[in-house]
Order: C-alpha cells, then sequence, then structure tokens
C-alpha cells in the first residue's frame, strides 16, 4: 500500500511503526508537535488536518521498500491474519474480523514488551519455551472483538456502591484496627484504612514522604495453576486483540510501610509491570464479570481473588504478597473573583478514565493518578513526590516524554528545569513559597486489586496560575476527558460524590482532598461533607 485516501490516526501510528521512529523523532519529520502523534495513539479514528495529510503522504512517499511494505502489513491483514480474524469459536458461531490481525502477529513476533510477558507467563506457568506465544495466538484467533468491547462496557456499568457492597461482604472485618472508608456518612468505598491513615496533611517533596528502595527484590509470585495461568493467557490475548497498550516497565510494591503525622516511612522493592498485570490486576475484572452476572460474591466465584487476596490479613500483609499502587490527588486551582463568580473560588479537575487502559477503565478518578514507578533514577523516584510531579507533567501539561508507555528512557535528566513545561516551571521556580503545594491527605489499601493508595492533594494558592497557564492543562490518553468544577459549587459537587461511576480509590482521594481543601481556606471552599 502506497497511497492513502484518508489519514487517521491509525493510519499515522502504523506509518511511525514501519518507519520505527519515537513519536519525538516522528513529530520531527512530520513538523509537528508529540503531543499530536499522542494523540493519533490515543485517538486511532482521529482525521488530521490537511496540512497533517500532506506530510504523512510525503513522509509515506519516501519511505523505503521495506518501511513500506512494514506499513502495509500493519494496515492490511495478510492471508494469515485473515484467516485467524474469520476464525470460529469454540461454540462454532463466527468471530467478527479483527483489523489489528496483523498487528497481533507482528507483536507476537517482534514487540520486545509482548514477548516480556509471554516469557514471563511460561515461568511462572512452568510450561515449556514457547507454549504461551502458541496460547495466546490461538487465543487471539478465536476472541470476538464486540464481545470484548461489551464485556467492558457491562463492567463500567458496574456501580462503585455494588463494588464495595461486594468486598464488605466477601471480607468480614472482624477487626476494629481496620476499616471501610466512607465518603461522608452515607457512601461507602472499598478502601481499607484506620484512623490515624486518615486526614493527615502531610506537606510532601520536603523529605517527610520517606520510602527507601530495597537492594533485593520482594516477595515471589510462585507457580500459577491452571485457572490462574489461563486467566493470564486470557488477559494477554485481549490486550493484543483491541491493540491495548502495553510496556513492561518496572514496577516499585510495596514492603513495609508506616504512616505518621510528620512522616510517611516504609520500604519498596522492584518488580515488572508484567507481574501485577498478569496476577493481582485480574481481581477486578473476575469482581466485576461476578457482580454483573448476579452470581454469589464468594471463593468459588472469584478463585483468583481466593488465591492472591483471601483475607483481610493477605492484604495488610504486603511483605508477603505483590502490593503494587501508588498516589492520586485532587488538583486544585485558585481562581479570583470575575464576572460570573462574585467569590474567589479553586477550579477542581476531574477525569474519566479511558477505554485503553489497564484499571478504572472508564471510571471517574481524580487526575493525576499513576502506578508508583520509577523514570530514570531508581532511588530518588521512590519517593511519592517524585510520581506527583513526573505526572503532572505527563497528564495535564502535555509532556509524552515522560509517559511511562512511551518506548525506552534515553534522556538522563528528563524533568530538568530546561525541559520542563511552562506550567511545571513556575511550580518548581515557586516550590519553596507558599504559591501552592502537596500534600498526602490519607493512605488506604484498595481491596478491588490489593493497591496502595496515597490519597493527596495538589493546591495552586496563586490566582494569577490558572489565568496563565489554565488554557495548557489537557489531559492525556488515559483520560476520556475533563470535568471542571468549582469549589463554591455545593449541589453540583454533591451530584458529583454520588455519581456511581467513580471508582473506589478516586472517590477517597477527592473526598478527603475536599475535607482538607475546605480546612485550608473556607472561604472558597462549600463543600458537601460538611
Amino acid at each position: 500500500m502506497e497511497v492513502v485516501d484518508i489519514w487517521t490516526g491509525r493510519h499515522a501510528c502504523a506509518l511511525r511503526s514501519a518507519l520505527r521512529l519515537t513519536n519525538e523523532g516522528f513529530a520531527e519529520a512530520l513538523g509537528t508537535s508529540v503531543r499530536a502523534v499522542a494523540k493519533w495513539n490515543a485517538e486511532p479514528d482521529l482525521v488530521p488536518v490537511s496540512e497533517m495529510q500532506r506530510a504523512l503522504d510525503t513522509a509515506l512517499m519516501r519511505a523505503s521498500p521495506d518501511e513500506k511494505k512494514r506499513f502495509s502489513l500493519l494496515l492490511a491483514p495478510d492471508q494469515r491474519a485473515t484467516q485467524a480474524s474469520d476464525a470460529l469459536d469454540v461454540e462454532g458461531t463466527q468471530v467478527s474480523r479483527n483489523p489489528f490481525a496483523a498487528s497481533i502477529e507482528l507483536r507476537l513476533d517482534h514487540d520486545p514488551d509482548v514477548n516480556d510477558v509471554l516469557d514471563w507467563l511460561d515461568e511462572h506457568a512452568e510450561w515449556s519455551n514457547g507454549e504461551a506465544r502458541k496460547q495466546v495466538s490461538d487465543l487471539t484467533k478465536k476472541i470476538d472483538i464486540r464481545a470484548v468491547k461489551d464485556a467492558s462496557r457491562r463492567r463500567s456499568r458496574v456501580s462503585r456502591s455494588a463494588i464495595a457492597e461486594a468486598l464488605a461482604g466477601f471480607y468480614s472485618l472482624d477487626s476494629s484496627d481496620y476499616e471501610l472508608y466512607w465518603a461522608g456518612s452515607r457512601i461507602e468505598t472499598s478502601i481499607l484504612t484506620r484512623p490515624e491513615w486518615l486526614d493527615l496533611r502531610l506537606v510532601m517533596g520536603q523529605g517527610r514522604d520517606d520510602l527507601s528502595l530495597r537492594s533485593n527484590t520482594g516477595p515471589s509470585i510462585g507457580s500459577l495453576d491452571a485457572k490462574a495461568a489461563q486467566a493470564a493467557a486470557v488477559r494477554i490475548a485481549e490486550v493484543l486483540a483491541t491493540d491495548t497498550r502495553l510496556v513492561n516497565r518496572p514496577l516499585y510494591q510495596l514492603l513495609e510501610v508506616e504512616i505518621g503525622p510528620q512522616c510517611i516511612k516504609g520500604s519498596l522493592g522492584l518488580t515488572h509491570f508484567s507481574s501485577y498485570a498478569l496476577t493481582m490486576d485480574l481481581l477486578e475484572r473476575e469482581l466485576l464479570d461476578a457482580i454483573a452476572s448476579g452470581a454469589p460474591i464468594t471463593s468459588d466465584s472469584l478463585p483468583l481473588r481466593e488465591r492472591y487476596l483471601a483475607s483481610i490479613d493477605a492484604v495488610i500483609d504486603v511483605s508477603n504478597r505483590l502490593c503494587a499502587g501508588g498516589p492520586l490527588a485532587l488538583f486544585a486551582a485558585a481562581r479570583p473573583r470575575d464576572r460570573r463568580r462574585s467569590t474567589p473560588d479553586y477550579v477542581l479537575l476531574v477525569q474519566e478514565r479511558s477505554g485503553r487502559v489497564l484499571n478504572a477503565t472508564r471510571r471517574l478518578a481524580v487526575i493525576p493518578k499513576s502506578f508508583h514507578e520509577p523514570l530514570v533514577d531508581f532511588s530518588d523516584d521512590a519517593q511519592i513526590s517524585a510520581t506527583l510531579e513526573r505526572e503532572l507533567e505527563e497528564e495535564l501539561f502535555g509532556r509524552t516524554d515522560v509517559d511511562s508507555t512511551e518506548g525506552k528512557r534515553r534522556n538522563a535528566d528528563p524533568l530538568n528545569l530546561n525541559r520542563l513545561s511552562g506550567p511545571m516551571r513556575w511550580l518548581m521556580d515557586n516550590a519553596n513559597t507558599d504559591q501552592w503545594r502537596m500534600e498526602c491527605t490519607s493512605f488506604g489499601f484498595n481491596l478491588v486489586s490489593g493497591n496502595f493508595e496515597f490519597a493527596s492533594l495538589i493546591v495552586i494558592d496563586d490566582e494569577d496560575w490558572w489565568a496563565r497557564f489554565g488554557g495548557r492543562v489537557e489531559a492525556n490518553w488515559e483520560s476520556e476527558g475533563l470535568r471542571r468544577y468549582s469549589s463554591l459549587d455545593r449541589d453540583g459537587l454533591d451530584s458529583l460524590i454520588h455519581d456511581p461511576s467513580w471508582s473506589n480509590e478516586g472517590l477517597f482521594a477527592f473526598a478527603q482532598g475536599i475535607r482538607r481543601l475546605s480546612e485550608i481556606n473556607e472561604d472558597r471552599v462549600r463543600s458537601p461533607l460538611e
């Protein structure tokens, strides 16, 4: 294929892959921004403007014969892929054609991250080398892409309250030391916490979030039984079938933690995303499928939960299980009075999670929200504040080169002052003033997947910041969209808090953030949680 009638994001991404260019290199070659390239990744049906259509035509015309061949393979399924996409499922029903069939075969053969997770599955399922590749390849040929999307939509319709109720029934909390978090006095969540972990008011970034990286790794996953191995293989196959990003980056796991009013102390080990994605992260979809089908919430209907997170003791014992997680923060920026508001307020941001993320899919959450993972400096990046600063740059300020899903890290200091976006540079220049701060408001464990959650608040008190930089705040590919609220809109905030589509950890961080924000400046906030 050497002619494209209409370029879409999918065509553009295929050309970038065929040219073996990074987002940055492709943007430079086309004379566009890295953010535009990232948007094509996130929105495959997006049609670039006419000027960019011509630039893409030129890039394809200048490609070598091998590059053009790769481009054609990525877009047009070959005979083998066509046969695969027209396969019958196990019940003899015709499966709909998968537009990513050719890409699946290429990723199975050449994608290093896919090969990493396949090797991981061979090792932990105690299969012979190559067995995971064979099983996953066979599964992708039987997957009905519409059925996968329908299942994802069914899961997204399971309410936060239904999840919390199901988990409250599964785990009998007979100890007074731990309790499920309530937003106000009415709304239960799946966040397991204790009184001394709440309302921390702990300013971060000043040595108070003192997590250290151990030289040894964390607890081993061990061998997978047949059900666990099959669930892992299905997860990989669905990732490939839906063309979901998969980057097997290093990930921090919590080994011990001590939460106090003056400091967070603890230690971390290192694992890889594959270990989490193919084990603990599967508990969410298993739970949602059981709730959606009306199945009783027991160990029989939740065999993976029974294996990985069977009791509250297992949840708390992070030294003997894989415990990933990270920070998520309510973002609040001060605004002066204007012609529509007679009183100064804070603008609050909430995201609607994309269907292309692996967890909290299509749910409401605060932003930024991230796994705690290293970027370049594995020791310094162990601080929770380091992850929040990076996620501000990535999720709100447009820095795609600090996105952990965007390939290899080649820059030695990606958060150097000279590389920062304008909004982030302002924050760093004012880091030691009272113009803004990051606080950890609370800590807990999410019973959905056992993740640790550092609920946080990022508050900017300088009224000029939003006027100067608000137009540059834009959510990245992980979000379907942003919602903006005024801290003075009590009724709107009350309606938001009762929205059933919240993720449990998102509501936890939002509610605790609002509580703390009303303490910081009660004149700017009309909290529905008072």
